[in-house]
């Protein structure tokens, strides 16, 4: 693995080379602050279940608040973090992501230990511990992140795809099916939508055999993804299916 300013790299043992860009403090700090701010007002929220409890003891309904705090702030992270990919509110609006500092699937355990530890990071005011860990490692990690091996980093954007060399198809029968076209944009990633293009745009480098063995292992993977009825694929060959699909997942009226 090498660091070089914000970016970090990942040699895979086949020699393949993942570059991630780091996250800044700038962004972090950001991050953290709208978070800040979901955790005051959900605490908020559930602080006003506890008023009754002023009558009886003021001692006991702070002392309530306080623990409620820390399980609202603890929990929220732990919670977003695994649901979301590594993501709370924050870092989904500042376009960051926790990542596993290998490059592999973030586990539970990784999301969980880097949130424990926020108790250490917080020392002694704002985050005073964590942020001079990130200026110090050269990955940009704060105690949380060396405790559970993962890194913060910046999301790429992805360049909107030049469809000038592709032509829209006169006919396209997942169009009539609204439902159909909506579930391939929530179940395709970008990664899988960008592959189908340039599949599309290289059509005419193939030889005829390989170009129709693409269409048919890219068709067969699409129609596995999503339940499509057999008359739409009835007189549909697969590459035409290729550039219906990709027609849907980019044009989107």
């Amino acid at each position: 693995m090498q660091t070089h300013a914000l970016e970090c790299r990942i040699r895979t043992p086949e020699g393949i080379v993942f570059a991630y860009t780091l996250a800044s403090p700038v962004s972090r700090a950001l991050a953290w602050v709208v978070d800040t701010l979901c955790i005051l007002l959900a605490t908020s929220l559930l602080s006003k279940l506890l008023t009754p409890l002023h009558t009886l003891s003021s001692d006991i309904a702070t002392g309530l608040w306080v623990l409620t705090f820390a399980l609202v702030s603890t929990g929220y992270a732990i919670l977003l973090e695994w649901r979301w990919r590594g993501q709370t509110l924050g870092k989904r609006l500042l376009g960051l992501k926790v990542q596993d500092a290998y490059g592999l699937r973030l586990r539970f355990s990784q999301v969980l230990v880097r949130n424990l530890f926020r108790a250490v990071d917080r020392l002694p005011l704002l985050y005073g511990v964590g942020a001079a860990s990130i200026l110090c490692t050269r990955r940009a990690q704060r105690l949380g992140d060396l405790a559970g091996n993962t890194v913060v980093i910046r999301i790429a954007r992805p360049a909107r795809p030049d469809l000038s060399r592709l032509a829209a198809p006169m006919y396209n029968s997942l169009r009539d099916h609204p439902p159909i076209a909506a579930r391939y944009r929530q179940r395709v990633t970008p990664r899988e939508a960008s592959l189908a293009l340039q599949a599309l745009l290289r059509r005419d480098r193939l030889e005829d055999a390989a170009r129709i063995e693409v269409f048919s292992e890219l068709a067969k993977y699409f129609r596995e993804l999503v339940a499509v009825p057999s008359d739409l694929l009835r007189g549909v060959s697969d590459e035409q299916f290729i550039r219906n699909l990709v027609d849907v997942l980019y044009r989107r009226s």
